[in-house]
Order: C-alpha cells, then structure tokens, then sequence
C-alpha cells in the first residue's frame, strides 16, 4: 500500500497489485496527478472452448476453490474502512446501518477491489480471485446462485458463438439444489446432519405440523451433478448411475422403496414414463362436475 499525506493533514491510501512498480521514494513530496506507480498489464490470455470446458465442470460439479485461490465476498451490505494491517496482512472492516461489523483477513499477495468509504453489497467480491458458488448460496441464497451459474456458464460458450437456452442450464441447478441439509430436526424423524430432498422434507413437515408438532429446520446445500443422481430418492435411478453396489446396499440395509415417481427410473424398466398421457396411468383419479362450470 502507499500513503499519501497532504499539507492540512488529509491522507491518503493506495492499494497496490504485485509487481507493481513504484515510482518515487519513501518520503518524497509529490506534486498532484504525479505518476505514482505503474502496474503491468494483465496478459490476456486466448481462450477456445476445449480451455473452457472445465471451468463449466467445476462449476456443475461444485468443486470448492483452495483457499488461497478463493475470492473473499462481503457477507452484509455496509460501508467499507481498514483497520490497522497485521504481519502484511491487510484487515478490511465491513459495517452495515444496525452497527453490526464483519472483520476479513487479506493476505499481501491478493488485490483488493474496494476502497475505504465505498458502499458494498452482501455477496460482492472484496478481493480478486474465483468466486465460491458455496459462498454465493450460503450470502445471497438460491436465486443469486442461480443468477451467477448461469452466466457463468453462458459466457464460455458464447465465446465461441454458441447460443444456450437459460432454461437448460436452470435445470442443471435445480437439480444440484434438489436437497437440504437438516439444522434442526423438531419433531421429524429426520437427524441433524441428514441431506434430505426438498420434496420428502416438505412432506415431513407437512405431517409434523398436522399433529401440532415442531417442524424440522433445514438450510440449502449446493451438490455437484454427479452426488445430486446418487443421491436421488429413487433407488433405481441412482444405482443406474454410479456406485450401483453402494446404492443398493444402503437401500437394501435402509428397506427403502422406490415409487417409481420420476422420469428415469420408469425408463430403465420400460414403463410409460409420468408425462402427457401417461400423467394419470395407474392413479385413481376422480373428475367431479362444477356447480355452474363445464361437464365431464
């Protein structure tokens, strides 16, 4: 960082890239728009498809970046300030309007994109680095991951003048936010730690609420593609997957049952799958007439 202090005491600070080339000396007087430093240029570098691949199965697969690696996002809307730096590492100081303050560590090596007195927004990045989805779903929720999957992922292939529909990839994240995680298990007979589906958490609570019980408590868990079709409720549509001895193990062990309530499992055992007229097969379903609306 450099520190600038003027003549009526104002002072000054800046934060500096690695590499950067200062131009003056420690103590020196400078003149207003003098050059400072100079940072070097970022080589930009070309990217074809094949390159950008794997930044879409990272992103799918939900791979966590090292630490070191990782881009630190600010956890609450507030006024950015510095505190006083620690060992080379710089102390960023995040205070909302209820007074409430959050404290992040920066190491030397890392730029910092805010400055002191700017507005942040909860989930924006402080520092350069790769974004977390984790960190993302954990600050903003489902539908800012959403938001941040999906252009991810668009801009790799529209690099390379591919057109993606949105819906396909919303999909995608659908299904890698298909489970909770359960915080606090009430009077359900879930246990605390347990990675549940939204659909069988909702009934759950549905039946504890009806007998006036205390529901479960759960928080989103983002899942790369490959554990969300393991951990599929269907026992069939997850042994077809990967890790099929496993699976039917533990479902043979747990007497789970499969339903067969969802497209793929039907399709492994050759049955009309639950679409179109296939909808109502096998379903007893009774139509009733309306008072003053159309007869069936």
């Amino acid at each position: 960082s450099l520190f600038l202090e003027g003549a009526n005491g104002e002072e000054a600070r800046y934060f500096l890239e690695p590499k950067t080339s200062i131009a003056i000396s420690d103590g020196s007087s400078v003149e207003q728009a003098e050059v400072l430093a100079k940072i070097p240029k970022a080589t930009v570098k070309s990217r074809d498809i094949t390159g950008g691949l794997p930044r879409v199965s990272e992103l799918f697969e939900a791979r966590k970046p090292k630490p070191k690696d990782v881009a630190i996002l600010s956890e609450v809307d507030g006024i950015v300030s510095f505190g006083k730096p620690i060992r080379n590492i710089e102390h960023i100081i995040v205070t909302s309007k209820d007074g409430r303050s959050m404290d992040y560590f920066v190491d030397k090596g890392k730029q910092i994109l805010v400055h002191a007195d700017e507005f942040v927004h909860a989930g924006e990045a402080m520092t350069d680095g790769v974004i977390s989805s984790h960190d993302i779903l954990r600050i903003s929720g489902e539908k800012e991951l959403y938001k941040y999957i999906v252009s991810e992922v668009q801009q790799v292939y529209r690099r390379q003048g591919v057109s993606i529909a949105d819906k396909h990839i919303e999909i995608i994240v659908s299904q890698m936010l298909r489970q909770v995680r359960i915080l606090d298990s009430g009077d359900s007979k879930f246990i605390e730690g347990d990675l549940v589906s939204k659909k069988l958490f909702k009934e759950e609570n549905a039946r504890v609420i009806a007998l006036k019980g205390k529901p479960a408590i759960a928080e989103p868990v983002l899942l790369g593609i490959t554990r969300a079709a393991i951990g599929s409720d269907s026992i069939i549509s997850a042994a077809s997957f990967q890790e099929t001895t496993k699976v039917l193990t533990e479902a043979s062990i747990a007497m789970k049952k499969d339903f067969l309530e969802d497209l793929k499992e039907n399709v492994v055992l050759g049955r009309m799958i639950p679409v179109g007229t296939g909808m109502y097969k096998n379903k007893k379903i009774v139509l009733r007439a309306l008072e003053d609306g159309p007869k069936f």
